[in-house]
């Protein structure tokens, strides 16, 4: 595998193609960490990752994100920072034998000039178990810096010992003014980016920044060759020009306005309203808008106590497990968590009843004041609180029938409240027979 920098640490093309003949978004790579847009969660002052580079001692590291979120960017940057060679290799059209080669080419390095060498393994996913095993040496003796990428989960994909000498560091995707800002670096810049680039009307622009799903590659790609069209026609980059190089419609949504509340709201009354269609159709416009995933996934767990409760407890399992595969696997995949959970929201029988017996039992509160609970009921752990009848004449509710006491544990003057009224429907239905009786027998022994 041919090196990329030379001594001057310029970047050149593999390919031997001139770089002012590579695609847009090759040219626009940025080339210093203080050029790289995104990742400040990694990059801040003062970090590990930043401190290693700026010392010129980076160390292995698996970069996980999804594309175009710069992890080849930032190796690149490390390599040339730390004044290191750096090998390239993709793990889709390579394997053992190009590793061993790459190798080679470190001890040689290292024994004829004293110069380490970044080893940069994409995809490394895609590596089996003994082709990742066949990495540890090197990687051990210090004899190559790796730096693994994948769009993958690590945990899953990378194998325990190669991941014990590396460390991890998750890349997130660009925000969409990341990437505006990104674009029109890339129409301001002559020599890098476009040369005397034609007029780009702020609606194109807005769609190639927040449809691009945060993929900086997707994007300054969109626009190149949106300007080819442009040209070609003798005129600006007006919207459809803009849909046709991105191969996506423009969607009327504001993710910071009235869309972005309006299409959440119609989400959350259709699956309330046991519609899954609409519930994924809003879901859909959402996602293809460039909405923010994490925000759905925290409107779902809200809807599932809210609007589902106890008539399907399970209802809540299922939306927290979504927010955390959100988290988890990014878009696009997690577009299937979303639409599982959306699904199962809007079949699960309804019930507002915890919702209604918070707000009943905060409005009690807000105006009565808080009453203090029974003496047995209050905290007796420490020395004297006997003497003050705290815990004295606690029934311990597993050593009844049943497990329910029947012993009074609501403030003294409360007890005809009644906060929390089940409906009849799902598993709520049940949990209101018991609630019954335990106050059956809750009032026989008051």
């Amino acid at each position: 595998m041919e090196r990329l920098f030379d001594d001057q640490t310029e970047p050149r093309q593999r390919t031997g193609v001139p770089v002012a003949a590579a695609p847009l978004a090759v040219r626009m790579r940025p080339r210093s960490l203080e050029e790289l847009v995104g990742q400040d969660h990694l990059l801040v002052e003062g970090s590990a990752l930043r401190a290693a580079v700026e010392r010129g001692e980076p160390h292995s590291a698996i970069f996980h994100g999804p594309p175009g979120s710069g992890k080849t960017t930032l190796a690149r940057i490390i390599a040339t920072a730390c004044r290191r060679a750096f090998e390239e290799v993709s793990a889709v059209n390579a394997g053992r034998a190009e590793v061993r080669a790459v190798i080679a080419r470190a001890e040689e390095r290292r024994r004829a000039a004293g110069e380490p060498t970044v080893f940069f393994l994409d995809e490394i996913h895609r590596f089996n178990k003994a082709q990742q095993d066949a990495l540890l040496p090197a990687v051990e003796e210090g004899l190559v810096t790796l730096i693994g990428a994948t769009t993958e989960n690590p945990y899953f994909e990378v194998n325990s010992a190669l991941l014990s000498r590396t460390q991890l560091y998750e890349l997130r995707p660009l925000a969409p003014e990341q990437v505006r800002g990104l674009l029109i670096g890339a129409l301001a810049d002559p020599e890098r980016g476009i040369a005397d680039p034609p007029q780009v009307s702020d609606e194109a622009l807005e769609l190639l920044a927040t449809r691009s799903g945060g993929d900086a590659r997707i994007a300054l790609s969109a626009l190149e060759r949106a300007v080819e069209a442009a040209r070609a026609a003798g005129d600006g980059i007006r919207l459809e020009v803009a849909e046709d190089a991105l191969q996506r419609k423009a969607l009327a949504y504001d993710r910071a306005g009235d869309h972005h509340y309006d299409y959440v709201s119609a989400w959350i009354k259709a699956t309330r309203a046991s519609d899954p269609d609409a519930s994924l159709y809003y879901l859909a416009v959402m996602l293809e808008a460039g909405e923010d995933p994490r925000f759905i996934a925290r409107r779902m767990v809200i809807l599932a106590s809210e609007d589902v409760g106890n008539a399907d407890p399970q209802a809540l399992v299922i939306a927290t497990a979504a927010a955390a595969a959100v988290d988890r696997v990014g878009l696009p995949e997690c577009r299937l968590n979303l639409a599982q959970a959306a699904t199962y929201l809007a079949l699960a029988p309804k019930s507002n009843a915890s919702y209604r017996g918070i707000q009943r039992a905060a409005a009690h509160v807000r105006e009565h004041g808080a009453k203090p609970p029974p003496a047995y009921l209050r905290d007796a752990h420490y020395p004297g609180a006997r003497k003050l009848g705290r815990g004295v004449g606690y029934v311990y509710p597993h050593d009844e029938p049943g497990g329910v006491a029947g012993q009074r544990v609501i403030p003294e003057g409360l007890e005809r409240e009644r906060f929390y009224e089940p409906t009849d429907r799902g598993a709520e239905a049940e949990l209101g027979r018991r609630l019954a009786e335990i106050r059956r027998r809750l009032d026989q022994a008051g």
